[in-house]
């Protein structure tokens, strides 16, 4: 059986495997990507852990084992590695959309943009996304 998700520490373009027909709408390039991530609701003090599927600068696609709302934000702090340090940024991130199938382990995939993080956290995540780009 063919395991098509991705792991910690892998990653590629994911725009170099869409058809070449297809026109890139994305302001910037999406990196087939696992990263672990804490998320909670913006009220709420409890926060749960989900991952990554593939990431950019403008946002994420994240496994959820809960349904959220499509407008919904919810607080993010993803977890990444450069160089030797382990690194972590924060974001407040809206929900865009949801895929409701079932057909993804029993977890909902939801696509997130960020709607704020500091200039600090945007340019690290850049760095990071950078140096996956170069080693594409």
């Amino acid at each position: 059986m063919d395991d098509k998700r991705t792991h910690v520490g892998k990653a590629r373009i994911e725009r170099d495997l869409a058809p070449k027909t297809e026109v890139e709408k994305r302001k910037s390039p999406r990196f087939l990507l696992n990263l672990p991530i804490e998320y909670s609701h913006l009220r709420s003090p409890n926060s749960s852990s989900c991952h990554s599927i593939n990431a950019s600068e403008g946002g994420l696609l994240i496994c959820l084992q809960q349904r959220l709302e499509m407008g919904e934000c919810i607080n993010l702090k993803i977890f990444f590695q450069s160089g030797p340090n382990l690194l972590a940024i924060e974001s407040i991130a809206q929900v865009m959309w949801v895929d409701e199938s079932k057909e993804n382990g029993g977890e909902y995939h939801h696509g997130v943009k960020f709607v704020t993080m500091t200039e600090q956290d945007r340019q690290q995540f850049k760095g990071f996304l950078d140096g996956l780009f170069m080693l594409a």
